[in-house]
């Protein structure tokens, strides 16, 4: 298992190459840097596009046609 120690662009200078001698010796700790850029697409608030409609749909398995025969307990 892999512990990230995600640091922001912004301090990538400040902190970057001290992280990654702080864990150097601690294989499941690996230093990365945050690039991701524009909007947060995790924003709920806004509302949807007007072009799409949402479609909800039941995943579950289908119970199989039919009848069960009725099953006796052996005496």
């Amino acid at each position: 298992m892999t512990i990230y120690c995600v640091v922001p662009e912004v301090l990538q200078a400040d902190l970057y190459d001290k992280l990654v001698e702080h864990y150097k010796d601690d294989p499941g700790v690996e230093v990365i840097v945050d690039r991701r850029g524009g909007p947060d697409r995790r924003d709920k608030g806004a509302p949807p596009p007007e072009d799409t409609k949402r479609e909800v749909r039941d995943r579950r398995r289908r119970r199989p046609a039919g009848t069960f025969p009725s099953v006796e307990a052996p005496e």
